[in-house]
């Protein structure tokens, strides 16, 4: 049976150690310059090239997002970044820009370029220009059907690898082209700095009523024009995988260690399970429960069966029933060591995700501090906790509590 990659965000180191740990079978990411995140701290290329380097010892490839669309200025600096990065050891540029292109085969040849989703790619005929310029891979604009991909597919050399986003947020501008943000407070979203104006709430100012503002509402809360909903495909993985898509991609460079973590998991076990299974392949139901753990907006199927509402109308924020509560740094004679990351208490009953494994529940009655004293809470931040537990927890593993919600 065909087997697509998966492919994992990663923001910073932590990210990435999380990608590694749960089952991605490459990795995206972005150096200090030409990524279209610059919120995340991103990688210096000393971490670069060691991140690489562990990821090779394990077989997942790394790829860097070259992917902004650079000025007069900035392009200058390309054919030395686009160097450095060959060095590290990186096996695809992830480019929107042609002149990117262009420079990318001529400084660094040995490195895959793969044309990304900002290139708004939609047809075969732009798909095998791309092949002919040295593209080995193209991101497919989100907006396209898996009808349109399977087309694309069949029109074009097989030799040419097709990688289109399953999960994440979704950009309300044709393929992540958008200058709502430049327009209004001078953040370039194409250069990688969007302020996000979609998700802020909206009202109505008339102009000889300065100060006063009239809601104009979709739902009590407010207005949300721009709003749109969070992809997920994880039901529909098998339809991606026979469309001919070789790459399943999670969005998410600016989202936490945790977050990528639990999509990654998700996403590798139904992977999996559908190679095994073949046709009678069934989601397990705490796959798509797993998704329901971490931060999202309302999911749905994005473009790929067609257009479904994209909006979130009644709020601008997540859905948030989970939290991490603690990291579990070491597990020996019956003993978990933890690392707290959010308030907590002896007795609770916690659910724990190892890496690459299915979650289960663990309670830990007794918690100890640092000094072995016996304390009834985890109060502190990056506080150091033992726990004794007759349950193994696994060492990297996270664990989390339902939120309390009325």
């Amino acid at each position: 049976m065909f087997q697509g990659e998966l492919l994992a965000p990663a923001g910073d180191a932590e990210c990435f150690e999380s990608a590694l740990q749960f089952g991605a079978d490459a990795i995206y990411l972005a150096g200090k310059q030409f990524g279209m995140r610059s919120a995340p701290s991103n990688f210096e290329m000393d971490t670069l090239r060691s991140c690489i380097r562990k990821a090779h010892e394990k077989n997942v490839k790394v790829y860097v997002t070259c992917n902004t669309l650079p000025r007069n200025g900035e392009i200058d600096r390309m054919p030395a970044f686009l160097e450095e990065v060959a060095d590290c050891g990186a096996d695809a540029f992830i480019i929107a820009d042609l002149g990117v292109m262009s420079l990318a085969a001529k400084y660094a040849p040995q490195v895959e370029r793969h044309v990304s989703t900002q290139a708004g790619v939609v047809n075969y005929q732009t798909v095998r220009c791309l092949y002919d310029m040295g593209a080995s891979r193209v991101v497919l604009a989100r907006e396209l059907s898996l009808e349109d991909i399977a087309g694309i597919r069949a029109k074009t050399d097989p030799k040419l690898e097709i990688e289109v986003f399953v999960h994440g947020s979704m950009c309300v501008s044709f393929s992540g082209r958008c200058l709502i943000s430049s327009y209004m407070i001078g953040r370039d979203a194409n250069r990688g700095d969007c302020a996000q104006p979609c998700r802020w709430k909206y009202h109505l100012y008339e102009e000889h009523r300065e100060g006063q503002y009239f809601p104009v509402v979709e739902e009590d809360g407010g207005t949300y024009l721009y709003n749109s909903r969070d992809l997920c495909m994880i039901e529909h993985i098998d339809d991606v995988l026979k469309a001919g898509v070789k790459s399943l991609k999670i969005e998410g460079r600016a989202k936490a260690a945790y977050y990528v973590a639990v999509t990654t998991n998700a996403y590798r076990h139904a992977l999996d399970d559908y190679y095994a299974q073949g046709e009678n392949w069934k989601l397990a139901p705490w796959i798509r429960e797993e998704l329901e753990k971490v931060s999202h907006r309302e999911y749905n199927t994005g473009f790929f069966y067609g257009s479904e509402p994209g909006q979130v109308t009644q709020n601008g924020g997540y859905i948030r029933k989970y939290e991490v509560v603690a990291v579990c740094e070491d597990y020996r004679d019956g003993v978990a060591h933890l690392t707290q990351r959010n308030r907590f208490f002896a007795g609770d009953t916690l659910d724990v995700l190892p890496p690459g494994g299915i979650p289960f529940e663990v309670t830990l009655p007794v918690l100890y501090n640092e000094a072995g004293e016996q304390i009834e809470a985890a109060p502190h931040a990056m506080q150091k906790l033992t726990a004794p537990s007759g349950t193994v927890i696994p060492k990297g593993s996270l664990l989390r509590k339902a939120r309390i919600t009325e």
